[in-house]
């Protein structure tokens, strides 16, 4: 064995482990951009079943309508 295969050995391990870790990285990444967002989907549904329940528990509200504005109390410029 000579010294140019043991050079090309470490350069292809140093290379395999650059690749790996990239994946690795990208693995994580992708998992932790999935996981949070599954979390935030889960999150809004929770709030918006909580927004469904308290609408569903309200009685339902008595409008009334408006009165007319009445000026004639107000005091009038001459």
């Amino acid at each position: 064995m000579n010294g140019d295969d043991s050079v090309d050995r470490k350069l292809e391990n140093e290379t395999m482990a650059a690749f790996v870790q990239t994946l690795l990285q990208q693995i994580v990444g992708s998992y932790f951009e999935l996981f949070w967002g599954c979390r935030i989907d889960e999150l809004e549904q929770a709030i918006n079943d909580l927004n469904a329940e308290m609408d569903a528990d309200k009685p339902p509200s008595l409008s009334v309508p408006s009165l007319p504005k009445d000026d004639s109390k107000s005091p009038k410029e001459p």
